[in-house]
């Protein structure tokens, strides 16, 4: 006997297009690109929305590249970040003490900026709002996840509460721990660094004028990340087996060594907010597809942070992605079909591979005291700050609009 869906869904039974698990911002913006065209969308995650908006649950920031923020405007997004983004002019990269050094300026390649600093609890405050005012999106969370079976016409996901979601397709943007890819069976290449991230917003005396400094040293590099205000977000690499009495130090010492490691340029610095670390690693999916089913974001894919491409490589997922499964809604096709989840594939698994192989070996790279090798890096670095060319080409690749491009990423809605 065939069932109505209004009756399903008094049983707890729920039909949508689309499947996501994991309520993270690469999962909700995927969600919302999706809904806003039109396609059913149901986001599963372990964690209420509140909890995951407090600056105690995630108190990182993260480098929203131009490219990136074209895609949150093109989806109606970025009207409510503005306000909280602080723009990247240029960017300075230095090699410790060495007297050359890669600058990077805005002005020489666009009228705009290379890309914004934001707060993790802004962004995901402001997706969760857009997502519950799409008619198309359902955010069910706090839920727990109890089995989800692929078959061959449908995904279904049965939850501990005894209610189950239908979809067509289902997408695992649940992290580099992925519950999803697990029990797909896909394998991932992986290593860690023995390095910690240490993060911590500070405040300085000088004005950061819009400039991000990435500063290499012999644990890993430093960053100082434009926010609004004296303020710029730290990503601080060091050797994982000191970042614990680092992190143990008194807020004034901790200012003082951070100092000693990044210089004079900002001033005297201060603490603004709390310290936290988090190990570094890479990871890589051997594929991102099975049977209806797709991985994106960080379940996919894990980089060293010394790019600050983390975020950005998932939201290219998020742009490639909703724009084959809308096209495909458009033309009646099933969302789950394996030739459109090759194609996602094909398209962002070289992206990301190319990435990954930079960041890993500029950190590798980097992290060493050999005189010759610093001899030799010093010298590309000062090499490339008179290349123009060569220079721009970089810059467009930080800022995401470099190979072929989603309609979302050249702020074109889908």
């Amino acid at each position: 006997m065939m069932t109505t869906a209004k009756s399903s869904e008094a049983r707890g039974e729920h039909r949508t297009d689309v499947l996501i698990v994991g309520g993270g911002m690469v999962g909700l913006t995927l969600g919302a690109a999706l809904a806003e065209a039109g396609v059913e969308v149901t986001i599963l995650d372990r964690e209420a929305p509140l909890a995951q908006e407090a600056r105690a649950y995630d108190g990182r920031t993260s480098a929203i590249a131009w490219g990136s923020a074209e895609a949150l405007r093109a989806i109606g997004l970025w009207q409510a970040l503005e306000a909280e983004a602080e723009p990247i002019l240029d960017i300075r990269v230095s090699d410790g003490p060495s007297l050359l050094f890669l600058e990077y300026r805005h002005a020489d390649v666009a009228s705009h900026p290379l890309g914004y600093i934001l707060e993790n609890s802004v962004i995901r405050s402001a997706l969760h709002a857009h997502f519950a005012a799409l008619p198309a999106a359902k955010l069910m969370a706090p839920v727990t996840l109890k089995r989800l079976a692929r078959e061959r016409h449908r995904v279904r996901a049965e939850l501990a509460d005894g209610s189950a979601v239908e979809a067509a397709l289902a997408v695992a943007a649940d992290g580099r721990g992925s519950r999803l890819r697990e029990e797909a069976g896909i394998a991932v290449t992986s290593w860690s660094y023995a390095q910690c991230g240490i993060v911590a917003t500070i405040a300085h005396e000088r004005p950061h004028e819009g400039v991000a400094h990435e500063r290499f040293l012999a644990p890993g590099p430093l960053a100082f990340l434009p926010m609004r205000g004296r303020r710029s977000s730290i990503v601080w690499t060091e050797h994982a087996r000191l970042a614990p009495s680092l992190l143990a130090l008194d807020e004034r010492a901790f200012a003082a060594t951070l100092e000693r490691r990044f210089g004079d340029y900002l001033g005297r610095l201060t603490l603004a907010g709390p310290r936290s670390s988090y190990p570094l690693q890479l990871l890589h999916a051997e594929r991102y597809v099975d049977e209806r089913l797709v991985l994106i974001g960080d379940a996919a894919h894990a980089i060293h942070p010394i790019a600050g491409q983390g975020l950005n490589l998932g939201l290219r997922d998020v742009a490639a992605l909703a724009e084959i499964l809308v096209e495909a809604k458009r033309l009646g096709l099933d969302l789950g079909e394996a030739q459109l989840l090759e194609r996602y594939q094909r398209w962002r698994r070289f992206d990301n591979t190319l990435l990954m192989a930079a960041t890993d070996v500029l950190n590798r790279l980097f992290s060493t005291a050999s005189p010759l090798v610093r001899l030799v890096r010093d010298l590309g670095l000062g090499a490339v700050n008179e290349l123009p060319p060569l220079k721009r080409f970089f810059m467009r690749h930080a800022m995401g609009v470099v190979g072929e491009l989603p309609r979302l990423l050249r702020g074109e809605p889908l």
